[in-house]
């Protein structure tokens, strides 16, 4: 019912700023909590951020908080993350993801997924 497809995955320096976007179909996605995790090979897909349907509320991963910033713009269906402060350790393909629950803070929470978008923080 809902597709997400992630853009603005490059190659940054470290100390350097990148947005991620998500683009997302469907008609529900607007009611869906929408959030990012990452995933670095060999290592289990984490958390990132999520953000409420409405935007009321946005939860960070404690590595990430104070560094990026999740929101949402449901007339266009999008989901953005901007990414400051970029470290060689943000270094991983980021996923957009999507759930009905009101909590996705884990990845067994989502309910779809975009394909993903690599960021890679040079030294």
């Amino acid at each position: 019912q809902v597709q997400l497809v992630e853009s603005g995955g490059q190659l940054v320096q470290a100390g350097g700023s990148l947005r991620l976007s998500c683009a997302a179909s469907g008609r529900a996605f607007s009611h869906y909590m929408a959030g990012w995790f990452r995933q670095v090979p060999g290592k289990e897909r984490e958390f990132v951020a999520v953000i409420g349907w409405n935007s009321r509320s946005a939860t960070y991963a404690d590595l990430t908080k104070g560094r990026f910033t999740i929101s949402r713009d449901n007339t266009r269906n999008m989901v953005y993350l901007q990414m400051n402060n970029l470290e060689p350790d943000d270094t991983a393909v980021y996923y957009c993801a999507a759930g009905a629950l009101v909590q996705m803070t884990s990845r067994q929470e989502a309910d779809y997924w975009g394909q993903g978008t690599q960021v890679t923080v040079s030294s």
